[in-house]
């Protein structure tokens, strides 16, 4: 198994982070360009059992996404796990968010169960990956910081 993981941080207390969360869908497009679009189709926001889908590009490829949200405490974490077929390459990831100071470190995280073999066969997605990664927690940073949401 390995793990993906990336953290920034924002210059934000993990209310208003959390705040931003709790409007993913209207958000979704603003927090990175390769992002289409967002929707609940099972459930309320980020609560336990809610199935969330989306659509973003990654690598140049359109990836349809569903999510189950298999825990999500306020202002410091939500987890949740890749729907089927999805599930079969990652399984899941987390949002954490964590105070530090009169800021907050942001942490988002992706565990892929096949480890050394999709690492092995999916060099160029994995690379994909960490760039996306790395790129939404500097946009997030720059939209709660400067205001843009």
């Amino acid at each position: 198994m390995i793990t993906l993981q990336d953290s920034i941080r924002i210059n934000r207390p993990p209310a208003v982070i959390f705040e931003w969360f709790d409007h993913f869908v209207e958000n979704y497009r603003s927090w990175h360009p390769d992002h289409v679009k967002a929707k609940w189709v099972k459930g309320k926001k980020f609560e336990k059992g809610s199935i969330l889908y989306a659509e973003e590009y990654l690598d140049g490829r359109l990836e349809k996404l569903s999510f189950k949200i298999t825990n999500c405490i306020e202002n410091e974490l939500i987890e949740y796990k890749l729907r089927f077929p999805e599930s079969i390459l990652c399984s899941g990831g987390s949002f954490a968010i964590q105070p530090y100071d009169n800021e907050s470190v942001f942490t988002a995280t992706l565990t892929f169960p096949f480890g050394w073999l999709f690492l092995k066969f999916a060099k160029r997605r994995v690379e994909a990956l960490k760039t996306h990664m790395k790129e939404e927690g500097e946009n997030l940073k720059s939209l709660l910081e400067n205001g843009e949401n």
